[in-house]
């Protein structure tokens, strides 16, 4: 039964299961989001440490975050292409090449700006 609301807390708890069941399905059929989940679980708390200021915590923490919404609309990409076109074409390699490079895109902006905001806190920490 669809809610004639426009917000229905029926309709946030659908959403939320929907989205639950997205994220354990990337686990467990994606290598990928599985590795880089692993990367954000180790970078994540390490930002916090340093206590870097606020904005740029807050900076690196939307990237990481960045990356994982772009692999998951990569596995979701690839996910499609895979069920529409089972043989070999030139579009749908394009398509899946492009998510991956959005991913990859992702992962080098965070390492970029990982390294400029938080690398001069970690090396000055680690000469202590």
């Amino acid at each position: 039964m669809k809610s004639s609301t426009a917000f229905s807390m029926v309709r946030v708890v659908r959403a939320m299961q929907y989205s639950e069941k997205g994220i354990r399905s990337a686990w467990r059929d994606e290598a990928a989001f599985r590795q880089e989940l692993a990367l954000m679980l180790l970078l994540a708390p390490l930002t916090l440490w340093l206590q870097l200021p606020r904005l740029d915590t807050a900076f690196l923490l939307s990237l990481m975050g960045l990356v994982l919404v772009a692999e998951l609309l990569n596995s979701s990409l690839e996910a499609v292409v895979d069920m529409t076109t089972p043989e070999f074409n030139l579009l749908a390699a394009k398509a899946k090449d492009c998510g991956s490079a959005a991913v990859f895109i992702a992962l080098v902006v965070l390492g970029g700006a990982w390294l400029a905001l938080a690398g001069p806190s970690l090396w000055i920490r680690t000469l202590q």
